[in-house]
This record gives C-alpha cells, sequence and structure tokens, in this order.
C-alpha cells in the first residue's frame, strides 16, 4: 500500500499535507480517519494543497491522508435522471436514509443505485466491430427517457457475447475482444468532470431553443447549443426564468444545478418539478430531470465541483444525442468559492479579490456547450445550451464575474429591478438585453414561423426604442405637447410591454406560448398600429381611437389557448377593422 500523507494544516476547506509526492495534480484524497473527500489543487515537493468538499471542524494537524490515484470523476448510467445529487455527485436521498436531515461527515454513498435491476435490450450482435461512442444497447430509464449505453472513450474491438436481461449498472452486459484482450463493458461509465467529453465535431447552432417565454423567443433568442447570461440584482425574478426555462425549454433533458443558492429556492424545485406535467408528453417533468443541489449552507468547496459535475451527466446525454438545457443557479456563488479558496492559497488576487483566473475557468465551463455530431460509426446531433444566473452585487454588472461572463455568452438577458418592482415579469430589460444568435436564427424564423418575423421583431424593438425617447420628452413638457402620431406611438409601445412582453409564470395559459402564437399577437398588435395611423391621418380623433372596445382584446390574447389562438386572431382583426373604421364615419357626422 502506498505511504499515507500527513496533514499538516488545515485552514477552512484547505487542508495541506506532507509526504504526497506520490500524489498528482486533481487526485481525489481521503482526508482523516472519517475518510472526507478532498482534491488536490496544488502541488510543492511533497506537500499537497487539497480542497476538502466537506466540513474540516475538528481535523488537526498528524491525521492520516490517504490518495485514490483517481481524478474527481462521475458515474454516468441509469439512475440518473429524477435524481437529486450534492455538489460531487453523492445521492441526497440515499445519504438522507444513511443519517437523517442533516449531512454528516464522511458519508459514503454510490451515486447510481447498485441494487436496482435495469432491463437491457441489445441493439448489436456477437461479431460486430464498436467503437467510441456507438451503442451497444439501450434501458428505459423513464418514460420519457430511453438510455442509450455507449461504448467507453477508448475502446475499440469486436463484440464476444452480449445478452439481453436485467442487470444492476455495475455488472458486466457485453464483452468487447481488443487488442489489449477481452474489455468488460457495464451499464456505467465514468468520467472525470475536468475533462471536456469528445465528440467528432461541432456545428454552428441554427436552430433556437424555444423557451415559450415572449420576450426570450421573440426578441432575444438563444440557440440550441447556446450560451446565455442572467444577471440581475437580488428580487428581480433570476431564479423565477431559470425555472421558467427548465420547465418549458424545447429540450429532451434538463439539468439543474442549484449553485450556493438558498435552500428554500432548490425547496420549490424539488416540490414542483414532480408535480409539473411535461406539456409535449403529458408525465412529470422530473422524469427528465437531473438535479445538483449544493445549496450554501452546504460545505463551500464543493459549489466548486458542483458546475462540472452538472455540466459533464448534461455532456452524457448530449452524446446520446439528445438537446440538454443546463441550468446553473448561480455562477456567482461558484466563482466566491473559488475567490475564497484563492484567498486561503495565498495567491495573488485579481480585481475584487477574485483570482486572477477567475475569466478562463468561466471560459472553461461555458465553451462546453455547443451543437455536436457525437463520437461513433452512425455519428448521432446532440446539443447542449447553457444558462448561467449571475448574482451581481447590489445588481452592478461591471463587477468581474458579470463582466467575463458577458465575454463568453452570446445572450444577455439583463434583467432590472425598477421593473421588477412595477411587477413586471419577466424583468428583461429590452433596451440593454441582447443577443448575437439573431442573425444565424433568423433564416430558421423566416422559413419556420412567419416569412416576415424578423421584419416583425425589428419593427417592435423600434416602437420600444422611440418609447423610450418619447417618454424623456413627456417629462420635460407633458403629453399634450406630443402629436396625435406620437401619441399613438406611446400607446402601442405600452400594449408591446403589457401585453405581449409581461407574461405571468403561474398563469395556466399564458405561461408557455407558443411560437406561432408569439407571431400572431405581434400581428395584431402592430395592424393596429397601421390602420389606426392611416385614419389619423385621415383626420379621425386620437382619444375615440384609444377607447375601442377592440384594445382590451388585443390585450386578453395572450390568456386565449395557444389552440385557439388562430381563430381568436381572425375574430379580432376583423373587429379591429370594423371598429377603427367607424371612427371616421362618426368624424364625418
Amino acid at each position: 500500500m502506498m505511504g499515507k500523507g500527513i496533514i499538516k494544516k488545515v485552514a477552512g476547506p484547505l487542508v495541506i499535507a506532507e509526504n504526497m509526492k506520490d500524489a498528482n495534480m486533481f487526485d481525489v484524497v481521503k482526508v482523516s480517519d472519517e475518510h472526507l473527500i478532498g482534491e488536490i489543487i496544488e502541488m510543492h515537493g511533497d506537500k499537497a494543497s487539497i480542497q476538502v468538499y466537506e466540513e474540516t471542524s475538528g481535523l488537526g494537524p498528524g491525521a492520516p491522508v490517504e490518495s485514490t490515484k483517481e481524478p474527481l470523476s462521475v458515474e454516468l448510467g441509469p439512475g440518473l435522471i429524477g435524481s437529486i445529487f450534492d455538489g460531487i455527485q453523492r445521492p441526497l436521498d440515499d445519504i438522507m436514509k444513511a443519517s437523517g436531515n442533516n449531512l454528516k461527515r464522511g458519508v459514503e454513498a454510490p451515486a447510481l443505485k447498485r441494487d436496482k435491476k435495469w432491463e437491457f435490450v441489445p441493439r448489436v450482435k456477437v461479431g460486430d466491430k464498436v467503437e467510441p461512442g456507438d451503442i451497444i444497447g439501450t434501458v428505459a430509464e423513464t418514460e420519457l427517457v430511453k438510455h442509450r449505453i455507449m461504448v467507453p472513450n477508448g475502446v475499440f474491438g469486436v463484440v464476444e457475447s452480449i445478452k439481453e436481461g436485467s442487470y444492476a449498472v455495475d455488472e458486466a452486459v457485453a464483452t468487447i475482444k481488443t487488442e489489449k484482450g477481452a474489455r468488460e463493458l457495464t451499464l456505467m461509465q465514468k468520467w472525470p468532470v475536468r475533462v471536456c467529453r469528445p465528440y467528432k465535431k461541432k456545428m454552428s447552432p441554427n436552430m433556437p431553443l424555444i423557451t415559450g417565454q415572449r420576450v426570450i423567443d421573440t426578441l432575444f433568442p438563444i440557440a440550441k447549443g447556446g450560451v446565455a447570461a442572467v444577471p440581475g440584482p437580488f428580487g428581480s425574478g433570476k431564479t423565477v426564468v431559470q425555472h421558467q426555462l427548465a420547465k418549458w425549454a424545447d429540450a429532451d433533458i434538463v439539468v439543474y444545478i442549484g449553485c450556493g443558492e438558498r435552500g428554500n429556492e432548490m425547496t420549490d424545485v424539488l416540490n414542483e418539478f414532480p408535480e409539473l406535467i411535461d406539456p409535449k408528453t403529458g408525465q412529470s417533468l422530473m422524469k427528465r430531470t437531473v438535479l445538483i443541489a449544493n445549496t450554501s449552507d452546504m460545505p463551500v468547496a464543493a459549489r466548486e465541483a458542483s458546475i462540472y459535475t452538472g455540466i459533464t451527466i448534461a455532456e452524457y446525454f448530449r452524446d446520446m444525442g439528445y438537446s440538454v438545457a443546463l441550468m446553473a443557479d448561480s455562477t456567482s456563488r461558484w466563482a466566491e468559492a473559488l475567490r475564497e479558496m484563492s484567498g486561503r492559497l495565498q495567491e495573488m488576487p485579481g480585481e475584487e479579490g477574485y483570482p486572477a483566473y477567475l475569466g478562463s475557468r468561466l471560459a472553461q465551463f461555458y465553451e462546453r456547450a455547443g451543437r455536436v455530431m457525437s463520437l461513433g460509426k452512425t455519428p448521432r446531433e446532440g446539443a447542449l445550451s447553457v444558462i448561467g444566473a449571475v448574482s451581481p452585487p447590489g445588481g452592478d454588472i461591471s463587477e468581474p464575474v458579470a463582466q467575463a461572463t458577458l465575454r463568453i455568452v452570446k445572450v444577455f438577458w439583463g434583467l432590472d429591478s425598477s421593473l421588477a418592482y412595477k411587477r413586471h415579469f419577466p424583468a428583461i430589460n429590452w433596451l440593454n438585453s441582447y443577443s448575437l444568435y439573431v442573425d444565424t436564427l433568423s433564416d430558421w424564423f423566416n422559413c419556420n414561423v412567419d416569412s416576415e418575423f424578423m421584419l416583425l421583431r425589428t419593427r417592435i424593438m423600434r416602437l420600444l426604442q422611440e418609447e423610450a425617447e418619447l417618454e424623456e420628452i413627456v417629462k420635460l413638457v407633458g403629453m399634450d405637447a406630443l402629436s396625435a402620431q406620437d401619441r399613438l406611438k406611446l400607446e402601442v409601445a405600452r400594449s408591446i410591454r403589457e401585453d405581449f412582453l409581461h407574461q405571468n409564470a403561474f398563469h395556466e395559459e399564458d405561461a408557455y406560448t407558443t411560437i406561432d402564437k408569439q407571431c400572431l399577437m405581434i400581428r395584431l398588435i402592430l395592424e393596429f398600429y397601421d390602420l389606426a395611423r392611416q385614419v389619423l391621418e385621415n383626420g379621425a380623433q386620437i382619444e375615440l381611437l384609444l377607447s375601442l372596445p377592440v384594445r382590451e382584446r388585443i390585450g386578453r390574447f395572450k390568456y386565449i389557448s395557444n389552440l385557439e389562438s388562430k381563430k381568436e386572431y381572425d375574430s379580432i382583426v376583423r373587429a379591429m377593422s370594423e371598429e377603427i373604421g367607424s371612427t371616421l364615419k362618426r368624424e364625418d357626422f
């Protein structure tokens, strides 16, 4: 057995051990007799700096440290879906059985349950040649997810034996004859979390991730395989936006990481998700979700690992050919964990005390998103979209984490506290948010939704921009000083804000809007604007136009079910042309 190291110094989650010359960087180590899990993050001669993922109170110099000679890895196989793990992939339900409601130190539990049997159906036969990424069989994990068992990385050879039946995740289901001899394959494989999973090629993100949130899909869309950031101050609705995206986004699998957030927010997720019905399948949303919870009262160092654990699990499902959406709530708390560890290591601090490598670490994380062709003889297309919440102190997005994030991501949904105070949700500010995917996605929208979709979007953006300029004038000289055309512009912009951009996350019909209905809503508002402009030029009174009954119907259109929307749209358009036409007749009279 290798020589054990000895603890020399303990500083919060940082432990320095000596006599560790046999160990390597990023090895997982067992600290003290309680077998606390840690990871080596620095080496100096035979001294190792260890980031301990559990509470270190009561540890002292002289306690033993033993390296496992393996990097921090996650178990990937059937049983991930519907589970809730902590930051280093320990299943919280099993830990609760072992230690009660509060996490005790040194509790070990395998990530995937070893006693559960899965029905394995082979997809290859004896004598077939296989390579990494090939699907050798499937397991029906839930009603929604067919788990594809893939050949692990680095395994090339010929299938010697494979048979159908019930297996635990660690039992051999097939034997592959390789150049180095026979290799048994199980339902489960391991993967180090800090290493990206390989793929054949990365493709351009030219399809949108439809979320059903109007301000996102129409104004600031995100592509499948894209990255977005949701920065915003306290109470502006970051978590609700994340929850909405997790519930409604057009993805096969959702991975939700609660990283350093309040415990009650994770509780909301845990209570809501099993009860929520997936609109596409009619099953519980939990049947396609993996949750990783590392709340603010859990060990700070494990926060740093939770992000990597989550994205590795997401990459694994991407490799199967699924579209995966990953929510990280919040990357600021992860950066705080980095800052704490960096301070304990006595590294030279960068801006606001964050380590100098903050930007590169964030980039490493976000760069793992993308739309890819997987490995294997018959490659599959999978996409991993990453949406990270950022919680800048005081809502100041000039701070380092927000700035480093904005340098990498292509979509910025800036949440605004003044909108949140006005109860306008989602509080995404339409004047300073942006999406750099608009150009690459415009063809898709024009082909699949409406040939004029991008034109309508541009008109809406312009009206909102002009409203902001007119608001300044109104503040100075009052509404009466505006021309009838400008008053109309203000009213239409208000309609865009209140009837289109404002969306109630807790209303049955309003929580999710199909992209076709979103297009009809824009058309209604702009058709009213165009018709009203025409009659104004012919001498109609602005007061009459603004008090027409059809405006109420336009406002209530969002509560019409998605199926009925086309019929209702046609009815409103007819009523609109009649009512607006009648204002002129009244004038003549």
